[in-house]
């Protein structure tokens, strides 16, 4: 996941909040693009029916991130906290308009996603979610709305800038974010030295740059947008065989058991006729617009 701000991300920690578990969650106005001009209540309920409020990070670029800047695609959050922007946006933004509402999105912690989905304070996790078998006993999922690879992310100087397969990382020090298939595959890594997984992206990156962690897991699209706003690293991927049995598919995360109700059904409807190759254009854009902290 990226091309974003990972250098003043990582400096802003403390102020952010990047390490912060709790599920608090700030509410955003309707897109920009559709709504120019006027805001949503930053009480704005998700029962709401002429609005589709669904939850997100902000902080997992090319996906979803925090940003100063507007643009077409973005979502102004309450508070002066400025926008947020990215894949998952665009995605959110194209079912709302095919619902026939005005999109909200919430910035909330990856632990608060799925209890704020619970208490109804969002109708939609768009997050760059994978289902997997725990995470179904809470929500039911749409079919993928984008797929990518699992790499590696190395210092670019690093002796293990030329591995080959996962194995080589036997012995050393890998990392990934917390409560995701991303920290869980490493034990896929025979002998690996596992290290403690953090909250966000941003943390991992301070990881490798002091020696914490020499090796990162991430989607394909997240690892071109770290290295791209950090020339000191590198990402490897592997053939067949030799990389992680992982599942990159990413999905819409819905109320638990309500695959058969008509809500449930609106929303697969329009993501079906988001087109193949306008999901892969809105993230060849995200990658390239996302901030970089330059």
């Amino acid at each position: 996941m990226k091309k974003s701000m990972w250098t003043a991300a990582c400096a802003m920690l403390l102020l952010a909040g990047c390490s912060n578990s709790s599920s608090t969650s700030t509410a955003s106005s309707v897109a920009a693009s559709s709504a120019a001009g006027s805001t949503a209540s930053s009480t704005a309920a998700a029962s709401d029916s002429d609005t589709f409020t669904v939850g997100m990070e902000c902080n997992y670029a090319p996906f979803n991130w925090q940003t100063t800047d507007a643009s077409d695609s973005s979502v102004e959050l309450g508070s002066g906290a400025g926008y947020c922007d990215g894949y998952d946006v665009k995605i959110s933004q194209d079912i709302a308009d095919k619902l026939g509402k005005k999109l909200v999105v919430k910035k909330i912690v990856w632990d608060g996603l799925q209890p704020a989905l619970e208490s109804g304070e969002i109708d939609a996790v768009i997050a760059g979610m994978t289902a997997n078998d725990e995470r179904e006993e809470g929500m039911d999922f749409t079919t993928p709305y984008y797929s990518s690879d699992m790499v590696l992310i190395v210092p670019k100087d690093s002796e293990m800038a030329s591995a080959t397969s996962i194995q080589d990382f036997s012995g050393h020090k890998v990392i990934g974010q917390k409560n995701t298939n991303y920290d869980t595959i490493i034990d896929q890594i025979e002998g690996v030295d596992h290290v403690t997984p953090k909250a966000a992206y941003p943390e991992l990156v301070l990881a490798l740059q002091t020696g914490e962690a020499e090796a990162i897991t991430a989607e394909l699209p997240v690892a071109k947008g770290i290295v791209a706003a950090n020339p000191y690293l590198t990402y490897i991927t592997f053939e067949d065989g030799k990389g992680f049995d992982v599942d990159t598919t990413v999905s819409i995360g819905l109320k638990n058991d309500t695959r058969d109700t008509q809500e449930f059904k609106d929303v697969q409807a329009a993501l079906d006729e988001i087109a193949a190759e306008t999901r892969d254009e809105y993230m060849l854009d995200a990658v390239n617009n996302a901030p970089t902290g330059e």
